[in-house]
């Protein structure tokens, strides 16, 4: 998953980014992540931050800390 973010930031030297490409022409599954990332980000990436209410932001934060705390271990 690294290396398709990397990919889409055009972070990967050119052996790596014709060795991917060459790899999405013949996995679907690669492909539709790929769209759906590039989807999300040109959806996102062009609206203004949301100034959330302090509550929401705790809420989200103390989530957020509960699942990397789950994660970790």
């Amino acid at each position: 998953m690294r290396e398709i973010s990397n990919y889409i930031d055009r972070d990967v030297d050119a052996g790596l980014r014709q060795e991917l490409e060459q790899h999405l022409q013949g996995c679907q599954h690669c492909t539709v992540v790929l769209r759906q990332i590039n989807t999300t980000v040109s959806v996102f990436c062009d609206e203004e931050p949301i100034d959330l209410p302090a509550d929401v932001r705790t809420r989200l934060y103390d989530a957020l800390q509960r699942k990397l705390s789950n994660l970790s271990g």
